[in-house]
């Protein structure tokens, strides 16, 4: 079965940049839509950023628009998140996920099927 790894979080002062890495072992993922999400202590799993099965269409929640960047590469079977201008309300488990195969997109958690084991990132103050 396919695994998603999510890699490059950590702890990062306001303003600071981040970039996010989640990378398929199994199984390519070059069909699939794919996205990110988080969860912070207290708070319901929010959808952050998706990308779609070629990279030629994305969208974000309007928290991070602006902000953050998501990006894939089929050939490396990964995607990305780039996220800058770091905002304390950023800290959460940021968990990539794999959707439906298709060229379209969608912002809820019920959509994705396969999830990562989730990295942390910590913004202070």
């Amino acid at each position: 079965q396919v695994q998603l790894v999510e890699s490059g979080g950590g702890l990062v002062q306001a303003g600071g940049s981040l970039r996010l890495s989640c990378a398929a072992s199994g199984r390519t993922f070059n069909n699939y839509l794919m996205g990110w999400f988080r969860q912070a202590p207290g708070k319901a799993r929010e959808f952050v950023a998706a990308i779609n099965r070629n990279g030629a269409n994305t969208i974000y929640a309007d928290s991070v628009k602006g902000r953050f960047t998501v990006s894939r590469d089929n050939v490396k079977n990964s995607i990305y998140l780039q996220m800058n201008s770091l905002k304390p309300e950023d800290t959460a488990v940021y968990y990539c996920a794999r959707g439906p195969t298709g060229y379209g997109l969608s912002n809820l958690g019920s959509s994705y099927d396969i999830w990562g084991q989730g990295t942390q990132v910590t913004v202070s103050s």
